[in-house]
């Protein structure tokens, strides 16, 4: 099996990371912040390390400004609509995931304004500029992507969170794709907010995710109830990050992702960085010898996260992704991945595309089959009815 579907979720996992949920599992179990027995506050403990390897990762100096969420989703949400008041203007961008264009609709419902900056349909780049230029007196936040989920761009983030600073506009950034897999740090990229799912490019457990909140900045919670903390009150506390983490901690879950972010620490996210860049490239320039095959996105792998979307002409997305799968153990995501602003943009809807992503653990090899099983698809071959050539998909077509 060759799994190619890292930018849904990455797989394999570090082992230390089943190690750590084990472990809580078995030596710990308690609820953190509820009780004041040693499991429970070493329950909160394992909380604090999942914050505190965040909050180094991302480069913010205080861990108790990450507040932690079961996804990237429940982090967007958070931030966009606890950010809203009546008649405000938000500024996104095409390329942008649903977990954004979702929350941005409900408000232009309930009177908020909404400019959607449009991408370049041959890179899906968004220009720097002209984000910029969509910033309004009354803009309350701009909200843009760091990197496409669809192609992989990677967006200008620093140079409009700097405009957003400077305009006193809070700048939201999403960093689903590239929190683990391309430097992300919050000073740099001058944000208030950025949401980060923990088990994709952080190796994490899927039902982890954070969001980092700017100190000063002020966020209605989604969601209200025991937060372990001034429980003599009726009121929602107002110190972070209770205000924003009612219920009981996925904290099993915490303990995997805080593994598993360590694991990246220690590799390095630059080292981890110049080995996708290598992995998406190999698979670039092989696939972009196929005829037929067209790929979707900038140029070349340094632009992007190690997500290489393409179509084959003559042959629907999903029988590609299909053949791949029943006949050459190759799984990749096709269709929309939740972006229908993406694909309108760069006039692939309502078909979409085939999406291979690769992760930390791919190898070149597995490259090499991938784009050997493609070629074979586009010559005709391993379709039904067609037996793949045996040991074909192992050939190096770079």
């Amino acid at each position: 099996m060759i799994y190619l579907d890292n930018a849904a979720t990455s797989f394999p996992k570090p082992p230390l990371m089943l190690e750590a949920m084990r472990d809580f599992t078995e030596r710990v179990g308690a609820n953190p912040g509820r009780s004041g027995h040693r499991l429970s506050i070493e329950a909160g403990r394992v909380l604090l390390d999942a914050r505190e390897q965040i909050a180094g990762l991302i480069g913010a100096s205080d861990p108790f400004d990450v507040v932690l969420t079961k996804n990237a989703t429940e982090a967007l949400n958070t931030a966009i609509l606890g950010l809203a008041e009546h008649g405000d203007h938000f500024v996104t961008t095409s390329m942008e995931h649903n977990s954004v264009s979702r929350p941005l609709r409900y408000l232009q419902d309930r009177g908020a304004e909404t400019t959607i900056v449009q991408a370049d349909p041959l890179t899906g780049r968004v220009e720097a500029e002209d984000v910029v230029a969509a910033i309004r007196a009354n803009t309350k936040a701009v909200i843009m992507t760091h990197a496409s989920n669809v192609t992989g761009t990677i967006m200008p983030v620093a140079d409009v969170g700097e405009a957003c600073e400077e305009r006193k506009v809070v700048f939201v950034v999403d960093a689903a794709q590239t929190a683990g897999a391309v430097p992300v740090d919050v000073v740099s990229m001058h944000a208030g907010l950025v949401a980060m799912t923990g088990h994709k490019s952080l190796l994490g457990p899927q039902g982890t995710g954070a969001l980092y909140v700017r100190p000063g900045i002020e966020l209605r919670p989604l969601c209200f109830g025991g937060t372990g903390s001034s429980s003599e009150s009726d009121v929602q506390p107002e110190v972070m990050p209770d205000k924003l983490e009612s219920g009981t901690a996925n904290t099993i879950g915490a303990a995997g992702l805080a593994a598993a972010v360590r694991f990246v620490r220690s590799v390095g996210v630059e080292e981890i960085r110049e080995k996708e860049i290598e992995l998406a490239g190999r698979l670039l320039e092989g696939l972009s010898r196929i005829a037929g095959v067209r790929v979707w996105g900038p140029p070349t792998a340094a632009e992007r996260t190690p997500i290489v979307a393409f179509t084959l002409e003559g042959v629907a997305s999903d029988e590609v992704a299909f053949i791949l799968d029943r006949r050459y153990g190759v799984l990749v995501r096709v269709g929309l991945q939740c972006s229908p602003w993406a694909h309108r943009t760069l006039g692939t809807l309502p078909e979409g595309t085939v999406r291979a992503s690769c992760g930390y653990f791919t190898t070149a090899e597995e490259i090499d089959r991938t784009v050997g099983a493609v070629a074979e698809i586009a010559r005709g071959r391993g379709r039904a009815g067609q037996p793949a050539a045996k040991g074909a998909a192992g050939e190096d077509y770079r």
